[in-house]
Parts: C-alpha cells; structure tokens; sequence
C-alpha cells in the first residue's frame, strides 16, 4: 500500500512537471512612471521650481543677516551693553524666523510631492487592474522588487502610455 501512494505521488508531480508553465506575472517600475509619466514631470518641474525661488529667498535672507551680524560686531564697541544685547537678541531671532521659515518651505514642498504622488498613483491603480483585466495577468510586481527578468514581461511603457492619455497634469495645491 505504501509502494502505491508512493507511485501515485511521483506519477503526479511528473505530470505536473511537465505542464509548460504560463507567464502571468508581469512587473512595471512605478519610479520611472512617477518620474517620466506627463503628469510626474510637470509636477516635478513645478515642486523643482517652488523649492529653487524658496531657497533663493532664504540665501537672500541670510546674506542679509549676515551684514546685519557684521555691522552689529562692528558697532560693539560703541554701543552700550544694554543696546548690544538687544540687537543681538533681536538678531538671534530674525536667524530662528530664518530657520522655521526654511523648515515649513521644505514641509510644504514635501507635502506637495505626497500629495501628487497619491494623485498619481490613485490614476495609476485602476489603469493597471483594467490592463491586467485585459491581458488575463495574475500579478504584476514593482521592478525594484525584482532581481532579474524577462523585458517581455516589463509592461511599464505600455501603462504609461495609458496614463499619459488619461492624465495631463496634477494639481499639486
């Protein structure tokens, strides 16, 4: 009886073994769509834009105290104590505005690229699940997932291409 079960088990796992396996995973690179899709770049330029004229304010800024800082030192000598101390408190406190100013300018531009991130991505799920409708595909997987595959099975160009028909731009306010 055991020689029987263990016939009837190597009898199936050669029939298995010989059924031709069927591609149904594919995988896509949502960075690149992220990154390339219409919408991503016009996005990115815009977030890119923000951050650059924010950042140009600030170093203005801190050109500025820094001269203040100068003429402070500078003046020391012929102020009283009690004069000196406020400015620098008062300068002191210009560079904190100057730090928090910084810090909300990064937030906001991080908050910004989440949100059209989401956007992007809430487009991008049902154009995928429609695709993988279409073309009977089980899985698809992120390709920073993966180690090695088939470019065959690399659908990121074809998605993209749906996206960019459905999807122009995102509003990022």
């Amino acid at each position: 009886m055991k020689f029987f079960y263990n016939l009837l088990i190597i009898f199936f796992i050669l029939i298995l073994h010989q059924q031709p396996l069927k591609a149904e995973t594919y995988f896509l690179d949502f960075k690149y769509i992220l990154n390339k899709s219409n919408a991503g770049k016009k996005a990115n330029e815009i977030l890119k834009k923000e951050l650059d004229q924010g950042i140009k304010k600030l170093q203005d800024n801190e050109k500025r105290l820094q001269k203040e800082e100068k003429e402070i030192i500078q003046q020391k000598k012929v102020l009283s104590t009690e004069e000196y101390k406020k400015k620098i408190t008062a300068l002191r406190q210009k560079v904190s505005s100057l730090q928090k100013n910084r810090n909300s300018l990064l937030e906001s531009v991080a908050k910004k690229r989440n949100k059209g991130r989401k956007q992007l991505l809430d487009e991008l799920n049902p154009l995928v699940k429609n695709y993988m409708q279409e073309k009977n595909i089980k899985i698809v997987l992120d390709k920073k997932n993966i180690l090695l595959g088939d470019e065959k099975l690399d659908i990121t160009k074809d998605i993209m291409s749906l996206l960019n028909k459905k999807l122009s731009s995102l509003n990022l306010d």
